[in-house]
Protein backbone atom coordinates (compact mmCIF):
# COMPACT_ATOMS: atom_id res chain seq x y z
CA UNK A 1 0.00 0.00 0.00
CA UNK A 2 1.37 3.41 -0.98
CA UNK A 3 2.28 5.77 1.85
CA UNK A 4 0.92 9.34 1.99
CA UNK A 5 4.41 10.66 1.16
CA UNK A 6 4.60 8.42 -1.92
CA UNK A 7 1.12 9.52 -3.02
CA UNK A 8 2.08 13.19 -2.61
CA UNK A 9 5.31 12.67 -4.55
CA UNK A 10 3.39 10.87 -7.30
CA UNK A 11 0.92 13.76 -7.56
CA UNK A 12 3.77 16.29 -7.69
CA UNK A 13 5.51 14.32 -10.43
CA UNK A 14 2.24 14.11 -12.36
CA UNK A 15 1.74 17.88 -12.18
CA UNK A 16 5.38 18.64 -13.05
CA UNK A 17 5.28 16.21 -15.98
CA UNK A 18 2.17 17.96 -17.28
CA UNK A 19 3.71 21.42 -16.86
CA UNK A 20 6.95 20.26 -18.46
CA UNK A 21 5.06 18.99 -21.49
CA UNK A 22 2.96 22.16 -21.68
CA UNK A 23 5.94 24.49 -21.39
CA UNK A 24 7.57 22.76 -24.36
CA UNK A 25 4.62 23.82 -26.51
CA UNK A 26 3.46 27.05 -24.85
CA UNK A 27 5.39 29.27 -24.68
CA UNK A 28 8.62 27.64 -25.93
CA UNK A 29 7.18 26.12 -29.10
CA UNK A 30 5.37 29.36 -29.91
CA UNK A 31 8.57 31.32 -29.29
CA UNK A 32 10.53 29.03 -31.64
CA UNK A 33 7.88 29.51 -34.32
CA UNK A 34 8.10 33.28 -33.94
CA UNK A 35 11.91 33.19 -33.80
CA UNK A 36 12.19 31.14 -37.00
CA UNK A 37 9.67 33.42 -38.72
CA UNK A 38 11.48 36.61 -37.75
CA UNK A 39 14.87 35.19 -38.80
CA UNK A 40 13.39 34.26 -42.17
CA UNK A 41 13.54 37.95 -43.05
CA UNK A 42 17.25 37.34 -43.61
CA UNK A 43 16.16 35.49 -46.76
CA UNK A 44 14.46 38.67 -48.00
CA UNK A 45 17.31 41.16 -47.57
CA UNK A 46 19.83 42.32 -44.96
CA UNK A 47 17.93 45.61 -44.71
CA UNK A 48 14.63 43.88 -44.01
CA UNK A 49 16.25 41.67 -41.37
CA UNK A 50 17.83 44.69 -39.66
CA UNK A 51 14.50 46.55 -39.74
CA UNK A 52 12.62 43.65 -38.10
CA UNK A 53 15.40 43.13 -35.55
CA UNK A 54 15.34 46.81 -34.60
CA UNK A 55 11.56 46.67 -34.12
CA UNK A 56 11.92 43.70 -31.76
CA UNK A 57 14.63 45.51 -29.82
CA UNK A 58 12.20 48.33 -28.98
CA UNK A 59 9.36 46.19 -27.60
CA UNK A 60 7.89 47.86 -24.48
CA UNK A 61 8.68 46.00 -21.23
CA UNK A 62 11.11 43.82 -23.15
CA UNK A 63 13.07 42.49 -20.17
CA UNK A 64 10.10 41.35 -18.03
CA UNK A 65 8.36 39.92 -21.12
CA UNK A 66 11.48 37.93 -22.04
CA UNK A 67 12.07 36.86 -18.43
CA UNK A 68 8.54 35.62 -17.76
CA UNK A 69 7.59 34.47 -21.25
CA UNK A 70 10.85 32.97 -22.52
CA UNK A 71 13.71 32.58 -20.04
CA UNK A 72 11.77 31.15 -17.09
CA UNK A 73 9.81 28.59 -19.15
CA UNK A 74 13.00 27.52 -20.94
CA UNK A 75 14.84 27.24 -17.61
CA UNK A 76 12.04 25.17 -16.05
CA UNK A 77 11.74 22.95 -19.13
CA UNK A 78 15.52 22.46 -19.24
CA UNK A 79 16.05 21.77 -15.53
CA UNK A 80 13.12 19.39 -15.16
CA UNK A 81 14.04 17.81 -18.49
CA UNK A 82 17.56 17.14 -17.17
CA UNK A 83 15.98 15.57 -14.08
CA UNK A 84 13.85 13.31 -16.27
CA UNK A 85 16.92 12.46 -18.36
CA UNK A 86 18.95 11.63 -15.25
CA UNK A 87 16.35 9.32 -13.68
CA UNK A 88 15.29 7.71 -16.97
CA UNK A 89 16.56 4.34 -18.11
CA UNK A 90 16.93 3.21 -21.69
CA UNK A 91 16.32 -0.36 -22.87
CA UNK A 92 16.70 0.38 -26.56
CA UNK A 93 19.39 -2.25 -27.06
CA UNK A 94 17.38 -4.96 -25.31
CA UNK A 95 14.13 -3.89 -26.99
CA UNK A 96 14.94 -1.89 -30.15
CA UNK A 97 11.37 -0.80 -30.80
CA UNK A 98 10.48 2.48 -32.44
CA UNK A 99 8.98 3.91 -29.24
CA UNK A 100 12.21 3.19 -27.35
CA UNK A 101 14.32 4.82 -30.04
CA UNK A 102 12.08 7.89 -30.02
CA UNK A 103 12.42 8.07 -26.24
CA UNK A 104 16.22 7.94 -26.47
CA UNK A 105 16.33 10.50 -29.28
CA UNK A 106 14.00 12.81 -27.34
CA UNK A 107 16.29 12.67 -24.33
CA UNK A 108 19.52 13.32 -26.23
CA UNK A 109 18.13 15.99 -28.55
CA UNK A 110 16.89 17.72 -25.41
CA UNK A 111 20.45 17.79 -24.02
CA UNK A 112 21.82 19.13 -27.31
CA UNK A 113 19.02 21.70 -27.53
CA UNK A 114 19.72 22.85 -23.96
CA UNK A 115 23.39 23.62 -24.65
CA UNK A 116 22.63 25.10 -28.07
CA UNK A 117 19.94 27.47 -26.75
CA UNK A 118 22.13 28.49 -23.79
CA UNK A 119 25.02 29.29 -26.13
CA UNK A 120 22.75 31.03 -28.63
CA UNK A 121 21.14 33.22 -25.97
CA UNK A 122 24.51 34.13 -24.51
CA UNK A 123 26.14 35.08 -27.81
CA UNK A 124 23.17 36.67 -29.57
CA UNK A 125 21.30 38.24 -26.63
CA UNK A 126 23.65 39.00 -23.74
CA UNK A 127 27.03 39.53 -25.41
CA UNK A 128 25.41 41.84 -27.96
CA UNK A 129 23.18 43.47 -25.29
CA UNK A 130 20.17 42.50 -27.39
CA UNK A 131 21.36 44.38 -30.47
CA UNK A 132 21.44 42.11 -33.52
CA UNK A 133 22.40 42.87 -37.10
CA UNK A 134 22.54 40.87 -40.29
CA UNK A 135 26.26 41.57 -40.66
CA UNK A 136 27.06 40.26 -37.17
CA UNK A 137 25.13 37.01 -37.61
CA UNK A 138 26.54 36.51 -41.11
CA UNK A 139 30.04 37.06 -39.73
CA UNK A 140 29.45 34.41 -37.04
CA UNK A 141 28.13 31.94 -39.61
CA UNK A 142 31.06 32.51 -41.94
CA UNK A 143 32.91 30.09 -39.66
CA UNK A 144 32.28 26.49 -40.81
CA UNK A 145 32.49 25.21 -37.22
CA UNK A 146 29.77 27.65 -36.20
CA UNK A 147 27.67 26.46 -39.15
CA UNK A 148 28.10 22.84 -38.06
CA UNK A 149 27.09 23.73 -34.50
CA UNK A 150 24.03 25.62 -35.73
CA UNK A 151 23.01 22.74 -38.00
CA UNK A 152 23.25 20.22 -35.16
CA UNK A 153 21.33 22.55 -32.85
CA UNK A 154 18.56 23.27 -35.37
CA UNK A 155 18.05 19.60 -36.19
CA UNK A 156 17.99 18.67 -32.49
CA UNK A 157 15.51 21.44 -31.60
CA UNK A 158 13.25 20.60 -34.55
CA UNK A 159 13.10 16.90 -33.69
CA UNK A 160 12.64 17.62 -29.99
CA UNK A 161 9.74 19.97 -30.69
CA UNK A 162 8.05 17.67 -33.22
CA UNK A 163 8.27 14.59 -31.02
CA UNK A 164 7.37 16.72 -28.01
CA UNK A 165 4.11 17.71 -29.70
CA UNK A 166 3.20 14.03 -29.96
CA UNK A 167 4.03 13.54 -26.28
CA UNK A 168 1.99 16.62 -25.40
CA UNK A 169 -1.05 15.38 -27.33
CA UNK A 170 -0.89 12.01 -25.58
CA UNK A 171 -0.21 13.34 -22.07
CA UNK A 172 -2.96 15.95 -22.21
CA UNK A 173 -5.60 13.58 -23.55
CA UNK A 174 -5.80 15.22 -26.97
CA UNK A 175 -4.78 12.03 -28.76
CA UNK A 176 -6.38 9.10 -26.95
CA UNK A 177 -7.21 6.53 -29.59
CA UNK A 178 -4.49 4.75 -31.62
CA UNK A 179 -5.73 6.57 -34.72
CA UNK A 180 -5.47 9.96 -33.02
CA UNK A 181 -2.00 9.12 -31.72
CA UNK A 182 -0.86 8.16 -35.22
CA UNK A 183 -2.25 11.46 -36.52
CA UNK A 184 -0.40 13.33 -33.75
CA UNK A 185 2.79 11.48 -34.67
CA UNK A 186 2.42 12.47 -38.32
CA UNK A 187 1.75 16.08 -37.33
CA UNK A 188 4.82 16.10 -35.09
CA UNK A 189 6.96 14.66 -37.88
CA UNK A 190 5.74 17.33 -40.30
CA UNK A 191 6.53 20.07 -37.76
CA UNK A 192 10.03 18.64 -37.22
CA UNK A 193 10.70 18.49 -40.97
CA UNK A 194 9.37 21.99 -41.65
CA UNK A 195 11.37 23.54 -38.80
CA UNK A 196 14.50 21.70 -39.95
CA UNK A 197 14.13 22.84 -43.55
CA UNK A 198 13.37 26.44 -42.60
CA UNK A 199 16.19 26.56 -40.04
CA UNK A 200 18.79 25.12 -42.41
CA UNK A 201 17.64 27.48 -45.16
CA UNK A 202 18.14 30.46 -42.84
CA UNK A 203 21.63 29.21 -41.95
CA UNK A 204 22.47 28.85 -45.66
CA UNK A 205 21.13 32.35 -46.27
CA UNK A 206 23.44 33.90 -43.69
CA UNK A 207 26.45 31.77 -44.67
CA UNK A 208 26.21 32.37 -48.42
CA UNK A 209 24.55 35.81 -48.23
CA UNK A 210 21.69 34.18 -50.12
CA UNK A 211 18.35 36.05 -50.35
CA UNK A 212 15.96 33.79 -52.30
CA UNK A 213 12.84 35.66 -51.14
CA UNK A 214 13.87 39.10 -52.33
CA UNK A 215 12.08 38.69 -55.65
CA UNK A 216 8.54 38.66 -54.24
CA UNK A 217 8.65 39.87 -50.63
CA UNK A 218 9.22 43.58 -50.10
Amino acid sequence: MATPAAITQSKQSYVLDKLHSLSGVIPIGVFLLEHFFENSYALVSPEKYNFVASKLETIPWRLPVEFLGIWMPILFHAVYGLYIWWRGKSNVFAHPWMSNWMYVLQRWTGIIAFFYIAWHLWTERFVTHGLTSYAAVANDLANPYAVAFYVIGIVAISFHLGNGLWNFACKWGIAISPRAQRAAAVFGAVVAIVFTVVGLTIIAGFHYHWVPLDTYVK
